[in-house]
């Protein structure tokens, strides 16, 4: 159940990184072993080493939290957020009500139209899984191209009071490395990473979220904001994946890992977009050695670029895929990804498509109890027992909605057989009824 935060703001470095690295077991650390059914002390090491973070804002009150790792269940977080040309608070909201009941873990504001900080109040105040933004956009939203170097740390610290609990920062992308994106297909397709890359050119100067990196710390310190550190030279096309842009970006991410850690500050790694699936693995194994087994948080990848409109499933393959591998957490993609802001439905579309990807994931793991609910399903649809099967399932009511609309005679309903096959020649029916059989 959420937990209501009551703490003082604390001096910077007190932080469930430090409070692992002293020993100390917070009343997160003991929610998030419950619900992985592990120990607090399995818990408490992963965290000091780096290899797990928990997002966790000591102003995000209800907050329930959850614990982002290679050794734990594979999380997904949900992207949502409004637009200079479309949605507004209330369609957001539903948004992520919905997001949050198909098994959302994490949600991330990425609005760039409306009132930010009154979008991003009305989202925190009833969102309930750790919460993420990208503070480049209200900095660009508000200052526009001109913005100084002050600003960054203005609008960072603004959020963090908020109760933001991680923060996409684009600190990785440097002057060096914009020569290397000239020889790319789609150069750079990070809206951040493509304002930091034109700050730079136009002023001529480092980029300001390296510059001022050790002022995000003691930010992210002082209130325990979670760093993700964003990929700005992720490929957007299968021609740039693992590119010299993007491995270069990758080390320099590896670097800002170590300063965090040495000021008690949490880190995740963001990853890659569009990669094809004989590179994933090798994606997996650079982050883990590049960047110090710090919690990898994928978009996708998405492992082909022909079929606009069927994203969520062109990511959800690779998604799965490098969870498998050793992502901590998977970024969602819906289906109108490269076409346009998501739909309500578009949302929940891909919420289901990355808990299929991150629990398939979990299965191919091992991972404590990941295969129980399928076994369950299973029984229940050799018992013909149709109402398990539909309330195991990830869209129970879309499942009922399917069976119903395939079987309109109501008396043949709850029947063992389905539609498909018939009375005739359902081959579970057919071994059932042989007297032979023994029971499952």
């Amino acid at each position: 159940m959420p937990l209501t935060k009551n703490r003082p703001i604390e001096s910077p470095g007190r932080t469930q990184m430090q409070a692992a690295r002293s020993g100390r077991t917070t009343p997160e650390m003991r929610r998030v072993a419950e619900k992985e059914w592990c120990s607090t002390e399995v818990v408490r090491s992963e965290v000091a080493r780096g290899r797990a973070i928990i997002p966790a804002n000591i102003r995000h009150e209800n907050l329930d939290p959850a614990i982002i790792g290679i050794n734990f269940r594979c999380k997904i977080n949900a992207n949502l957020g409004s637009s200079p040309l479309c949605s507004g608070i209330d369609a957001e909201l539903e948004k992520m009500r919905t997001a949050i009941k198909y098994g959302a873990d994490a949600i991330m504001d990425l609005s760039t139209g409306g009132d930010l900080d009154k979008i991003r109040t009305r989202l925190l105040n009833e969102c309930t899984v750790p919460f993420g933004t990208v503070p480049i956009y209200q900095v660009a939203a508000e200052k526009g191209d001109n913005f100084e170097p002050e600003d960054l740390i203005e609008i960072i610290a603004r959020q963090a009071e908020q109760g933001v609990d991680f923060m996409t920062i684009h600190a990785g992308i440097l002057k060096r490395h914009l020569k290397l994106v000239n020889r790319r297909v789609t150069k750079i397709v990070s809206r951040g990473g493509a304002i930091i890359a034109r700050w730079m050119k136009d002023h001529n100067e480092e980029n300001p979220f390296y510059t001022q990196f050790d002022r995000i710390l003691e930010i992210c310190g002082r209130y325990d904001v979670t760093i993700s550190l964003g990929d700005a030279l992720r490929p957007g096309s299968l021609a740039d994946a693992t590119d010299p842009a993007q491995i270069s970006e990758l080390k320099t991410l590896g670097e800002l890992t170590l300063k965090a850690w040495e000021r008690n500050v949490q880190v995740m790694i963001e990853g890659p977009g569009h990669i094809p699936i004989n590179e994933i693995a090798v994606n997996m194994q650079m982050e883990i050695e590049y960047c110090h087994e710090a919690p990898f948080y994928t978009l996708g990848p998405v492992v082909t670029d022909i079929a606009p409109g069927y994203d969520h499933i062109t990511s959800a393959i690779g998604a799965a895929l490098i969870g498998y591998y050793g992502a901590s957490m998977l970024c969602y993609v819906t289906p109108r990804e490269h076409l346009g802001l998501p739909t309500l439905e578009d949302v929940k579309t891909g919420v289901i498509a990355y808990k299929i990807a991150s629990h398939s994931a979990d299965v191919a793991r091992g991972r404590t109890h990941a295969r129980k609910r399928d076994d369950e399903l299973a029984r229940a649809r050799y018992e013909f027992d149709w109402e398990k099967q539909f309330n195991l399932s990830l869209d129970p009511e879309l499942a009922k909605k399917m069976y119903e609309e395939s079987i309109t005679d109501r008396r043949y309903r709850n029947m063992p057989y389905c539609s498909m096959c018939g009375p005739k020649f359902c081959p579970m029916k057919i071994i059932r009824e042989d007297p032979k059989r023994k029971p499952p």
